[in-house]
């Protein structure tokens, strides 16, 4: 687990770039603490900050293929390393180190680009082909490791994170309205857009070759979840198998291995898969309430550790605290997202430091990948409808309002709230800068008839879950210099529920009737009954300590000052309200978009402490 960074011209590079990457490395020490590395040549620097996990010594980066005309920078983690070392050394290939990613430059030796087909795990990667005098960037399938760009004519700028591009000091600090808007409308601004111009994220499975003599930018998709092979089978044993493999995978490691453990079906699930293949001490992380109100799952999170034997520790997260760390989890979020629950990964991650164990797993991806979001599962039975209904009714019933929600956010209370009300708080810039309002314009599932499933959970990979929840997980572990690893998203499980759900409907059936099937033998009777919780803090009193501390903030703020919020706007939304539940009102989304945006302006760098 590393942050990369670095740049690649037409031209040859000016001195100043020394201080740029030298910015650049100290923006993301916190990705890497154990040690730093760059190669440098005429048109092109590579650069890393390292967290050491396999091969502790040996391991540090830049890694080279034999005669050192390749040169790579990875962040994450090569799973399937062991089987692919023993593949390449068997075709002759020499390796330097016992690195899981230098697996890599020998697989690029083999196949050029298409090395990534071979690769099982998390990683955005740069590699310098010296040869070709090219570059390839690279991101995993999923999107679990990030990497942003700046591009320009004859020059591109990379990072694995916003605030570590800001700091080459090459974009600029302007917001993108159309970006605001969708923020305002998603509570996150969807990949691959940002809030600023002219920077953009590589997409999730997609790669970049630049070209450096002649100079040609060239993008290409080596991964859809769609193009999974239909499956024929028993689900729960097809499953069950991909899950089993997946820990086994992802507990590899040179350092202790932990596991963020709830009451819920994910995180046990998790639990219990790791404890069974993992060789040491598997250590249970968890996060309560003053009091233990009904939402605290610290009382089921550590029943169900002292049933596998794994270790427990625990902590309360106080109303106090989080107030005074919010400008600081915005910021490390790197990107404005407006959810409550960045506290808790935060608070867990900053845990498991503490008691010295750098790799934790997660069960983030069930609920998206088995159905355990009814507003999801009802966006693909509205889009099976659509598509089923025939006679003279059909085209009447396909244009009516529940036909047409094929999305699922159109079914969620905020994204309609936001439809209705946020021009009314909009400032002129925005008004008149948006080309056209509402997220709907540009994000829809993708939909066959007969396979509506599988849109739908396209849709919600491509928004919800990489956006709101995995950059949320790998910027706030990343931010205590802790890996995350999220099993349940490893690409050869989600192409077999994908593969499956074209020979079957399995969104008809009980929440996630083939995950809970699939570990039955597993998991006790009380926990795969149990209804879903998912993360339920004490909302209302966190928005009214939040409002009352940093709410004035908006009156006069920089967004005022841009005009994406006009003063009459700020004023209101400055008020509240205060929700109940885990809605997600404007003027939540308003504050954290002018906390962050103000840390940009300011570019200050905040410490954790």
């Amino acid at each position: 687990m590393c942050g990369i960074a670095g740049v690649v011209a037409r031209e040859p590079l000016g001195d100043e770039w020394g201080g740029r990457i030298a910015a650049m490395k100290g923006a993301m020490f916190h990705r890497g603490p154990d040690g730093e590395g760059e190669y440098r040549n005429t048109n092109v620097v590579i650069a890393m900050r390292r967290l050491s996990i396999i091969d502790l010594v040996g391991g540090g980066q830049p890694l080279f293929n034999e005669d050192r005309s390749v040169a790579l920078v990875a962040n994450g983690e090569v799973y399937n390393f062991l089987e692919l070392r023993e593949q390449l050394e068997k075709r002759g290939h020499t390796f330097a180190t016992h690195s899981d990613c230098e697996t890599i430059v020998h697989l690029y030796e083999e196949y050029g680009v298409d090395c990534v087909q071979h690769l099982r795990g998390m990683y955005a990667f740069a590699l310098w082909d010296e040869k070709r005098r090219r570059l390839l960037l690279v991101r995993d399938r999923l999107g679990e490791k990030p990497l942003y760009l700046h591009e320009s004519e004859g020059r591109v700028v990379f990072a694995s994170e916003l605030k570590t591009l800001l700091a080459s000091g090459v974009p600029g600090h302007e917001l993108d309205e159309d970006a605001v808007d969708l923020y305002f409308h998603y509570q996150y601004v969807p990949e691959p857009h940002t809030p600023l111009k002219g920077v953009r994220k590589l997409d999730a499975g997609h790669l970049l070759v630049i070209d450096t003599a002649p100079w040609q930018v060239t993008e290409k998709i080596y991964w859809r979840m769609e193009d999974a092979p239909p499956i024929e089978g028993n689900p729960a044993e097809i499953i069950r198998q991909e899950l089993d493999t997946a820990a086994r995978l992802t507990i590899r490691s040179d350092v202790p291995v932990g596991v963020a453990l709830s009451g819920g079906l994910d995180s046990a699930a998790i639990a219990a898969l790791a404890a069974r293949h993992y060789p040491g001490v598997l250590h249970a992380f968890s996060i309560g309430y003053p009091g233990r109100p009904p939402s605290d799952e610290r009382a089921d999170a550590k029943a169900f550790a002292d049933r596998l034997g794994v270790p427990f520790h625990d902590i309360e997260l106080e109303t106090g605290e989080m107030t005074r760390l919010f400008p600081e989890l915005v910021w490390w979020r790197d990107d404005p997202i407006a959810d409550i629950s960045g506290f808790g990964y935060f608070s867990v991650m900053k845990l498991a430091r503490e008691h010295r164990v750098p790799v934790v797993l997660q069960g983030q991806g069930g609920d998206e990948l088995f159905w355990g979001y009814p507003w999801v599962k009802d966006a693909a039975v509205a889009a099976a409808e659509r598509f089923s209904s025939k006679g003279p009714l059909a085209m009447l019933r396909r244009l009516a309002p529940r036909g047409r929600r094929t999305r699922f956010y159109d079914l969620t209370h905020d994204y309609r709230t936001a439809c209705k009300t946020v021009r009314g708080v909009y400032g002129r810039r925005m008004r008149d800068g948006a080309r056209r309002f509402g997220a709907s314009r540009i994000f829809d599932a993708p939909q066959v008839p007969g396979q509506e499933g599988i849109g739908v959970t396209r849709l919600i990979f491509d928004t919800y879950l990489r956006e709101n929840g995995i950059t949320q997980g790998d910027r706030l572990s990343m931010a205590s210099s802790i890996e995350l690893r999220l099993p349940l998203l490893d690409y050869r499980l989600v192409e077999t529920v994908i593969g499956l759900r074209k020979t079957r409907t399995d969104f008809y059936a009980p929440p996630k009737a083939w995950f809970k099937e699939a570990l039955g033998d597993l998991l006790p009777k009380e926990i795969l009954d149990r209804p879903k919780r998912g993360f339920t803090p004490p909302v209302g009193d966190w928005h009214r300590a939040l409002f009352a501390q940093y709410g004035s903030w908006l009156r006069d703020g920089y967004l005022v000052q841009a005009e994406i919020l006009s003063p009459e706007g700020a004023t209101a939304l400055a008020k509240g309200p205060f929700p109940r539940g885990l809605a997600t009102p404007l003027s939540f989304k308003a504050l954290v978009l002018e906390l962050w945006y103000r840390r940009v302006k300011e570019k200050a760098a905040p410490s954790v402490s």
